[in-house]
């Protein structure tokens, strides 16, 4: 990997029995290596997202890489499994806080017992016309259809509809979003929400837990739901569990995380 980083490791994020969670990269570099570099070792790892972190004062400079080489502005998963790298390796003790600067403003992680807690900017939906034909690209008809500043937000009617998607990627990667949130009420009493995220103009047809979307996710079924504190299951393959807690502007989302290893 060269001297441009000190270490390169993997990280399973958002972890759960019978759940694997969504693999991220973290990267903690020695000093600032350029972009190339960062694309070139996001592109290696393999995951859908790529953590690189710098030491910036007591704080740390947080950017995240798609596997497709592509940056992103906000990772949920991939800032979960940064800062439990900081904590796993000593850079920070578990007592203490850590300040990340990142592209959507400081976002803040603490320890929670097992649980990694983010927090996060709300994410506000602004509904939207249906223009777009998604019976094709999705197989759903939404009953509600709104957006974000990243992504399309769709409500279907039941969580069965949600985990039979089958989309037309080809079609998803032409329109101009990050992506694809689909999302229902939980029919499983252990959660309050499911939901779905495809991503295919950034590289990622499917995401196996999107910690972002549920910046938008949290606050739309806590009003809904009228809940603070909800419990959301993405149905990938390999699943995950986003625990929310809504806050007023913010959102903590809550998760577990497991090494899996270091790259070489």
């Amino acid at each position: 990997m060269g001297a441009q980083s000190t270490a390169l490791y993997k990280v399973n994020s958002f972890v759960a029995e019978g759940c694997r969670g969504n693999p991220a990269g973290v990267c903690l570099l020695a000093h600032e290596p350029g972009d190339d570099f960062r694309r070139k070792i996001a592109i290696r790892v393999g995951a859908s997202e790529t953590a690189f972190v710098l030491k910036n004062g007591r704080a740390f400079d947080l950017r995240w890489f798609t596997s497709g080489g592509i940056e992103v502005d906000l990772c949920g998963h991939a800032t979960l499994a940064a800062a439990f790298i900081l904590w796993e390796k000593g850079l920070i003790k578990r007592d203490k806080n850590i300040k990340f600067n990142t592209k959507s403003g400081v976002l803040v992680a603490r320890k929670e017992g097992a649980l990694v807690v983010l927090d996060f900017p709300v994410e506000t939906i602004k509904p939207v016309d249906g223009k777009l034909d998604f019976r094709k690209m999705l197989g759903i008809s939404p009953v509600f259809t709104g957006k974000t500043n990243f992504d399309y937000f769709l409500t279907v009617d039941s969580d069965t509809i949600v985990k039979n998607i089958k989309p037309d990627f080809q079609t998803l990667k032409g329109i101009p979003t990050r992506g694809f949130i689909v999302t229902a009420r939980s029919s499983n009493p252990e959660y309050d929400f499911v939901s779905r995220f495809f991503a295919p103009a950034i590289g990622i047809d499917e995401d196996p837990v999107t910690g972002s979307a549920h910046c938008a996710l949290g606050p739309y079924w806590s009003d809904i739901l009228h809940k603070k504190n909800l419990v959301g299951y993405q149905a990938s393959k390999e699943g995950g569990i986003v625990r929310v807690e809504v806050l007023k502007d913010r959102v903590l989302l809550k998760g577990e995380a497991v090494f899996v290893g270091e790259v070489d």
